[in-house]
């Protein structure tokens, strides 16, 4: 997500100790056999390419002509709240420094111009949605990975083979009743919410049945 202010530089030390690690003590009975590594999500990894024409998330990359899609971009507020995003020129900022392959994906090659995103206040005493942006342009590379400079700096991702990309979002509303994490989760009609069942993901799609629903919780025409 995007900051308020650019982060100054600051040189990252790792502690180092002398101390030896004591070594875990595992009996062979109780050794679990060795398999392969779970995946919990088939776009999750570094590998992960398009067009996704399997799995769960499939039918987020298959859009008729000129269709609209939906999503959610969750951000601390304390960080970039939506209110910071309309003081920005054009009311319009990078999405910046998403680092979930999943995620990735779907600001990468889900989201087209002129889709609807709900603008999401995460890890706050009442997390909600605070109103709605547009998408302004289409995925590209995400700079600030190769900036040694920014918080977001990523050694892994290299300008000839970039790993990570952002969007631009432009507001388009801010709720005056915005809509609580709870009143969602007691919404039978938001049960199957990507929002709601993969907390740990900071983009997500949502469906044309959830974005009415959730528009008309908020005060706003469906």
């Amino acid at each position: 997500m995007p900051t308020k202010k650019t982060t100054k530089s600051k040189s990252s030390a790792r502690a180092s100790t002398n101390a030896k690690p004591k070594k875990k003590t595992v009996s062979k009975a109780s050794a679990a056999p060795k398999g392969p590594p779970v995946v919990e999500d088939e776009m999750d990894t570094a590998s992960a390419t398009t067009p996704y024409e399997q799995g769960k998330w499939a039918w987020v990359f298959k859009r008729a002509e000129g269709e609209v899609r939906s999503w959610v971009v969750k951000s601390e507020p304390g960080i970039f709240s939506f209110d910071d995003l309309l003081r920005r020129h054009g009311r319009t900022t990078c999405w910046d420094g998403v680092r979930n392959f999943a995620a990735r994906n779907f600001l990468r090659d889900g989201m087209k111009m002129n889709d609807r995103v709900f603008f999401y206040h995460s890890m706050d005493g009442s997390p909600m949605i605070v109103g709605e942006c547009t998408v302004a342009r289409e995925g590209y590379v995400d700079h600030t990975a190769f900036d040694l400079k920014h918080r977001h700096y990523d050694p892994d991702s290299k300008q000839d083979n970039p790993q990570w990309y952002m969007v631009d979002l432009c507001a388009v509303a801010q709720y005056t009743r915005p809509v609580t994490l709870q009143a969602m989760k007691l919404k039978a009609a938001l049960k199957d919410m990507a929002l709601i069942r993969i907390g740990r993901l900071s983009v997500t799609p949502v469906t044309e049945k959830e974005y009415k629903v959730i528009r008309v919780m908020a005060g706003e025409r469906s």
